[in-house]
């Protein structure tokens, strides 16, 4: 069975040379970079990973492509760019064109990014992916998945995936939970897929997080296997990689072996191309 994470970050250490924004902060002190990630990924039995660049290096994604590139079997891109500058606009047309890049990552988790998707300034990129066949990753909160689900019919020839089961913050548990039948319906949309990925780090559950099984288990119900695809965020996990893999593959045992088969891998390899 072929195992695809849908979602790490890999960066380097802020430097002169590489400087990150002001007031930006890791999930890690110590930078996780693509060798270390290769020994975690051969030590847990996941074949290829996708690298989501983290925002607190800034919009770049010089780290990640020059990864896929030296690694093109292991490593893939879905990379960043600045929703609101100017000079962003247009550069979807050949985005896919760089080597390992896969498609975009945009995220409106926060307050002060939120506007950029209620207000309509990022109208430019969904016309701009669809045309030029650009999947697109997004985050963002449960009470926005509507606008989401607006531009998903707006324009049906666009992928879309929804992060982490659109969880957001720092909340556990129920609390974490409390808003999350607003994701279900966009399930409808065809051309719209989920991540089941940074589960853990939303519950102060143990492993094998029994806890979160049902919720897992609407998000199956609704997407289906072949648009479910497992991730880990590796980078804030609260459990070795190795257990992210068993916890679908040992723990779940409604699974079916085909199930494990799309969820694991095979879907957002054929999602992403």
């Amino acid at each position: 069975m072929l195992i695809v994470d849908s979602q790490v970050h890999l960066w380097a250490a802020d430097s002169p040379e590489r400087p990150w924004p002001k007031g930006t902060r890791p999930h890690r002190p110590v930078p996780l970079g693509p060798e270390q990630m290769l020994r975690e990924m051969d030590g847990a039995g996941v074949d290829r990973v996708v690298i989501v660049p983290p925002l607190w290096e800034g919009r770049r994604n010089d780290l990640a492509l020059a990864a896929a590139q030296a690694y093109p079997d292991r490593f893939s891109v879905m990379g960043r760019l600045d929703p609101a500058a100017p000079s962003s606009c247009g550069t979807l047309k050949a985005w896919r064109q760089q080597p390992g890049m896969l498609g975009l990552r945009l995220s409106f988790r926060g307050t002060a990014l939120s506007p950029l998707l209620t207000e309509g300034h990022c109208e430019w990129i969904w016309e701009e992916a669809e045309k030029a066949g650009v999947p697109i990753y997004v985050l963002v909160p449960h009470r926005l998945v509507h606008v989401i689900d607006d531009v998903a019919q707006r324009y049906p020839r666009l992928k879309i995936v929804m992060d982490h089961l659109s969880l957001t913050g720092l909340k556990k548990d129920e609390e974490a939970f409390r808003e999350f039948d607003k994701l279900l319906p966009i399930a409808k949309r065809p051309n719209v897929a989920a991540k089941v990925s940074a589960l853990p780090f939303f519950s102060t559950d143990k492993y094998p997080y029994r806890s979160l099984h049902g919720y897992i288990r609407q998000a199956y119900d609704a997407f289906g296997p072949r648009r479910l695809f497992w991730g880990t965020d590796l980078s804030r996990s609260p459990i070795p990689y190795r257990q992210h893999v068993t916890m679908f593959t040992e723990e779940i045992p409604w699974l079916s072996s085909e199930d494990k088969e799309w969820i694991m891998g095979r879907g957002v390899c054929e999602w992403l191309g």
